[in-house]
C-alpha cells in the first residue's frame, strides 16, 4: 500500500479525512418505522449540532445477512428509500444506507449520499462496480475476514469503475467462532488507501453468537471507538437507538440515544488532544 487519498471523501456536505474534523455515522440499524427513524434522526442532530460536530444518518432498508429467515429486515427499497429521502429533505442532513444486490445500486444512489457496501459483500466486483456507478460516494466495511492490505484490491475495484469518492470502513477482524477483535494498526494502514472509519458498534458484536441472533458487549462501545479516534480514525460509524434492547436488529450492540451526548464530547476531546 503506498500513498495517501488526495482529497477526504464527501458524503453530502460533509467531507471525511485528512485535515478535516470528526465525523459521526450514526443511526438506527434498520428501519422500523418512518416515524422512529424521522424522530431518532432529528434527535442526533440536535446532539450534533450542539457539538459543531458533521453528522450522517444511517439506516438499513433492508438487513440481507440476518442470522434467522425470520429475523426483521427492514421495509425494503422502495418504501425504506423513500423514508430516507425523507430525512434527508426534513432533517437536512446527509444520509448512507448499505446494497446487498446490484439492483439495488441504482435506486439506492437516486436517494442516498452514500452507499455502503456491507462487510461481507466487500470483495463482490459486480455490487462494488455498481455502486461506484451511482456517482455517490462509496462507504465500504472490511470483510472481517481480510486484512487492511488487503483492501487495496477493492480500492481498485472502486477506481477502474469510475468512483474516485469512497471511504473504507474497519469494523472487527474474526477471532474464532462468534468473535472479534481490533487491530487498530489498521486504520492507518487503509488510510493508505483511503479515508478511515471506525464502526464502533458492530466491533462490539459476537455475529450470530445469540443463536437466531447476533450477541455482543455494548458496554465495550465507548473503549473502542476512544482507542480507534486516539489512533487517527477520521469518523466514528454508531448504530444508535432510543430503546436498544427492544431494537429490530443487534439489540445487543445499538448504543442508547441517552448516553450519545456524553461519549460524543468524549470522543472529541480525544480527536482535539491527538490531532
Amino acid at each position: 500500500m503506498t500513498g495517501q487519498p488526495c482529497v477526504p471523501g464527501q458524503i453530502g456536505s460533509v467531507r471525511i479525512g485528512p485535515g478535516r474534523p470528526l465525523a459521526l455515522i450514526a443511526g438506527p440499524c434498520v428501519i422500523e418505522s418512518e416515524e422512529h427513524t424521522l424522530r431518532l434522526a432529528e434527535a442526533i442532530q440536535r446532539i450534533c449540532a450542539q457539538l459543531a460536530l458533521p453528522f450522517v444518518f444511517k439506516a438499513s432498508f433492508d438487513k440481507a445477512n440476518r442470522s434467522s429467515i425470520s429475523s426483521y429486515r427492514g421495509p425494503g427499497p422502495q418504501e425504506g428509500l423513500a423514508i430516507l429521502g425523507k430525512v434527508r429533505k426534513q432533517v437536512g442532513v446527509p444520509v448512507l444506507s448499505d446494497v446487498h444486490e446490484v439492483q439495488q445500486a441504482g435506486p439506492a444512489g437516486e436517494v442516498l449520499d452514500c452507499v455502503q457496501i456491507p462487510a461481507f459483500l466487500c470483495r463482490q466486483t459486480d455490487l462494488l462496480a455498481a455502486a461506484a456507478k451511482t456517482g455517490r460516494c462509496v462507504n465500504v466495511k472490511k470483510g472481517q475476514f481480510m486484512s487492511p492490505e488487503e483492501m487495496g484490491n477493492v480500492c481498485t475495484k472502486l477506481r477502474q469503475s469510475g468512483c474516485e469518492n469512497y471511504l473504507l470502513t474497519e469494523r472487527g477482524t474474526f477471532f474464532g467462532y462468534n468473535r472479534l477483535v481490533n487491530d487498530m494498526t489498521a486504520i492507518a494502514k487503509m488510510q493508505a488507501l483511503a479515508p478511515v472509519v471506525f464502526d464502533a458498534t458492530h466491533s462490539c458484536q459476537f455475529p450470530g453468537g445469540a443463536g437466531t441472533q447476533s450477541g455482543g458487549q455494548r458496554e465495550f462501545v465507548g473503549t473502542l471507538a476512544s482507542a480507534a479516534i486516539a489512533a487517527g480514525a477520521d469518523a466514528v460509524f454508531m448504530e444508535v437507538h432510543d430503546d436498544p434492547d427492544r431494537a429490530k436488529s443487534d439489540p445487543a450492540t445499538q448504543y442508547p440515544l441517552e448516553q450519545l451526548s456524553e461519549l460524543l464530547r468524549r470522543l472529541l476531546r480525544i480527536a482535539e488532544a491527538s490531532r
